[in-house]
């Protein structure tokens, strides 16, 4: 009897463009973030005429699912820039590059399904608060779709560019605990030409 395909391939060890960097931010910032984030005005998730289950506040830009573009939002609040200005730095990125932060929370059960980024962005920084979670990247290959997962722990960055940035999908499962994640972005274009444009 013929071996049959299987539908996934051998894990990958890393996707190219990522990279984890535990313990970005002590405790006590963890604290304090988490602490602003719960005191924003947060909204479910949308796209389109559905509804997430994670409410997010937008800063800088957002993208508007209904009318395809990307709108301004609030810019950036204060006790955002050091962290915003600290990621450029360290990567390192020009001062300023950071134009678009999304903070987001995530009920006990709730995860975000595969999916890239919208292409008006391109490096995009993710800040882990309060509990882990599984962070899960696939593309296609041949024979079916390769995997990579990773745990990323509480306080801890990671960066998507290059191929697991554009190639690869990414998504969260349903987390074990209340979590926080404040994700930072570039610019792919300048955001007024990109939102006059789309």
């Amino acid at each position: 009897m013929p071996e049959q395909l299987s539908l996934f391939v051998e894990e990958a060890k890393e996707p190219g463009g990522f990279r984890l960097v535990p313990g970005f931010i002590s405790a006590d910032e963890e604290g304090a973030l988490s602490e602003r984030i719960s005191e924003l005005p947060l909204t479910p998730f949308q796209f389109g005429a559905f509804e997430g289950k994670r409410r997010v506040a937008s800063f800088g830009w957002r993208y508007d699912y209904s009318l395809q573009k990307l709108v301004q939002a609030s810019a950036l609040p204060d006790w955002l820039i050091p962290f915003a200005r600290r990621i450029e730095t360290f990567f390192p990125l020009r001062d300023g590059a950071i134009q678009q932060v999304l903070c987001t929370e995530y009920d006990k059960g709730v995860g975000i399904g595969w999916h890239r980024d919208k292409p008006h962005f391109a490096d995009i920084f993710g800040l882990s608060l309060v509990s882990a979670c599984k962070f899960r990247f696939r593309r296609m290959v041949d024979l079916g779709w390769q995997r990579a997962t990773f745990d990323v722990e509480p306080r801890s960055l990671y960066m998507m560019s290059g191929e697991s940035r554009y190639i690869w999908e990414h998504s969260i499962p349903p987390v074990a605990a209340r979590r926080h994640s404040i994700t930072f972005r570039t610019m792919a274009v300048a955001a007024e030409k990109t939102s006059a444009h789309v």
